[in-house]
């Protein structure tokens, strides 16, 4: 959860100060490792649980604010996005029973928000994202009311100096360009912590980075973005491109970006990673700091390295260093940051147990990593199960494994010997393990959305597509039974309709013609692509007039017409438009009252659409 008590710097005393203070925290941090200030023989496990809010329509709600209100819960926080919240759970001493504890209390913290999101028509989703965000739910009166997000967006902004751009291939492309921050809040995660002992640091922060590539791979759950199929984990590159404050300029640079796997493997201590984060990465929030961190070490106190952890919260590393402090005491953490939300509460148990049975049942020969593994592979493997999840060939340890033999032959014995070291139930080990065996050797939440929306496809439009797909994965949730279990679509609806505004109808895949263009050419492509309405544009992308299957038989029956006459002598230049959050009985109604079978669908003077009487009655 980050520290909403943050604000900007101001001016240069403010900023010195601020850094004055980072610096101690780096100092005071060696100065405990050095003094064995921290923690020792225990382990503590957490989680923060992310999840969706949507309307009774299944689209993105606005009632965050509202809804946490009435849960009235310190458990519970904001996301930047209105229709997300977060779960924060205890932390739990890892033994016998630590992860049915877990269980028992996430599952009650989601009944509870369940309860509430229903008394304002709402429903919760487990998701990495969800699949009805459209375009329109990432303008800005969709970011949270609170200063520390807007404060995040405005110095990434500026340390950016122009708009962000999305550009992401899989099997379809997305390619756009944002104004602003809040594409972040389409990633929804399931984010676990685990203890570590400071000695130990380094060796079981590499050991971390190993085991990601193929975590993600069996975990993937979101290959799908404002209707477009990309990658099997698509929120890895939508959280690095969506906050991502580098420039491309002429110049070859090096730089690293916020959202990193790193680049090379771990050395030294902890320090040393904050040390090279601190390094690479200009510092965009600050606080208000009061005490300072050497001083209360100097007074026998464990300092709470408030820089420090202010810096570290705007370093998204995909496994991320935490210091913290409880009863009085430090200790370090690892946090997991990749595994996404969902499909179900019991299978993020299971990757939790997975993970932490991996960490604690680290082979000594993996001690030293940078001896066994070159980090390439690492990051590659996290990289290819990002893209194609659990269809990935890893590289490990010299040799090549698909996921599924990867996670069955050399993992789950791993983890198994983890989890039985730290004595927890072997009910629990055996539920949890069996749970992410059968997922490897079935499908995931990734596989089961992509087969089933091209299924809904066939004879759904995108957006009720969609709405379809949300919905049965609610229906799902609700059942509780983890992703291998899940039934596919047996029987696909000739229609579903959930739409109400036009962006939900319009068609975003279209056939434009330039003013400066031959009129044959306009009118060859509508006979070729059997279309009715072709937008016209000029040389900047506006929108300058319209083409209808009129003006195409109208010119062709025009004898006299000259070989030469271009697509501004013969459009109709007065064009009637609408916006994708203009409501469609408004458009029908406009259409009915000037007698016109289209409207264009106009956003920040972009053509974004085309909305016709077929889209609207098929």
């Amino acid at each position: 959860m980050g520290d909403q008590k943050i604000n900007t710097i101001t001016d240069k005393q403010a900023r010195s100060k601020f850094i004055r203070h980072l610096l101690d925290d780096v100092k005071a941090l060696e100065i405990m490792l050095e003094k064995e200030m921290f923690e020792k023989n225990i382990t503590r496990i957490g989680a923060e649980q992310e999840f969706c809010l949507v309307t009774k329509n299944w689209r993105p709600s606005k009632k965050s604010p509202e809804i946490l209100k009435d849960i009235n819960d310190p458990h519970f926080t904001t996301e930047i996005a209105l229709f997300n919240l977060e779960i924060n759970l205890d932390p739990i001493e890892l033994k016998k029973d630590a992860f049915t504890k877990v269980e028992n209390q996430l599952n009650t913290l989601l009944s509870k928000a369940n309860k509430s999101a229903e008394k304002f028509d709402n429903n919760i989703i487990l998701t990495g994202i969800l699949p009805t965000i459209s375009k329109r739910e990432l303008e800005m009166d969709f970011m949270t009311p609170m200063d520390r997000y807007w404060i995040l967006n405005d110095m990434l902004k500026e340390l950016r100096g122009k708009d962000f751009r999305m550009h992401m291939r899989g099997v379809d492309e997305l390619f756009i360009k944002h104004s602003s921050v809040l594409f972040e809040g389409c990633n929804t995660s399931f984010q676990l912590h685990l203890q570590i002992e400071p000695d130990d640091f380094i060796s079981s922060y590499n050991w971390a980075q190993t085991i990601t590539g193929p975590l993600l791979g069996i975990c993937s759950n979101s290959p799908l973005l404002l209707g477009r199929e990309l990658w099997s984990e698509t929120r890895i590159a939508l959280f690095q491109q969506s906050i991502d404050t580098r420039n491309s300029s002429h110049a070859l640079e090096d730089k690293l970006s916020r959202v990193s796997f790193s680049k090379e493997w771990a050395t030294g201590s902890v320090v040393d990673i904050f040390k090279n984060d601190i390094s690479n990465h200009k510092i965009i929030l600050a606080k208000d700091i009061e005490t300072n961190s050497l001083n209360e070490i100097e007074k026998g106190n464990t300092p709470k390295l408030e820089a420090l952890t202010t810096f570290n919260g705007t370093v998204y590393r995909w496994n991320r260093p935490c210091y913290g402090v409880g009863n009085g005491k430090a200790h370090l953490r690892i946090e997991n940051r990749y595994i996404p939300s969902g499909p179900t509460a019991l299978d993020e148990m299971a990757n939790f147990a997975f993970w932490v049975g991996l960490m604690k049942g680290r082979p000594k020969k993996y001690d030293d990593m940078p001896s066994k593994m070159p980090f390439k592979d690492a990051k590659a493997n996290f990289i290819k199960a990002a893209r194609t999840g659990k269809e990935s060939v890893m590289t490990w340890m010299g040799k090549k494994l698909s996921v599924r033999e990867l996670i069955i032959s050399e993992l789950i014995p791993i983890a198994k010997k983890g989890l039985e070291k730290e004595n927890i139930n072997k009910k629990d080990i055996d539920r949890f393990l069996d749970i992410i065996k059968q997922r490897a050797e079935g499908i995931t939440g990734a596989q089961w959305k992509v087969a089933n929306y091209r299924n809904l496809r066939k004879n759904l439009k995108q957006d009720d597509a969609l709405v379809a797909l949300t919905k049965v994965i609610h229906k799902n949730q609700q059942k509780k039974l983890p992703i291998h279990k899940w039934p596919m679509f047996e029987e696909v609806p000739n229609i579903y309709q959930d739409a109400h505004l036009v962006g939900h109808v319009m068609s975003t895949q279209l056939f434009t013609v330039d003013e400066c263009d031959l009129a044959d050419l306009a009118t060859s492509i509508m006979e070729w692509k059997n279309i009715h309405h072709v937008p016209v544009e000029n040389s900047r992308g506006e929108l300058t007039g319209l083409l209808t299957w009129q003006h195409l038989e109208k010119y062709r029956k025009n004898k006299d017409c000259d070989l030469n006459c271009l697509v501004a002598d013969i459009m109709m230049k007065n064009v009637y438009i609408v916006h994708p959050e203009t409501k469609i009985l408004e458009a029908i109604h406009l259409m009915k009252v000037q007698e016109i079978g289209c409207l264009p669908v106009i956003q920040d003077k972009c053509l974004v659409g085309i909305i016709t009487i077929k889209d609207i009655i098929a």
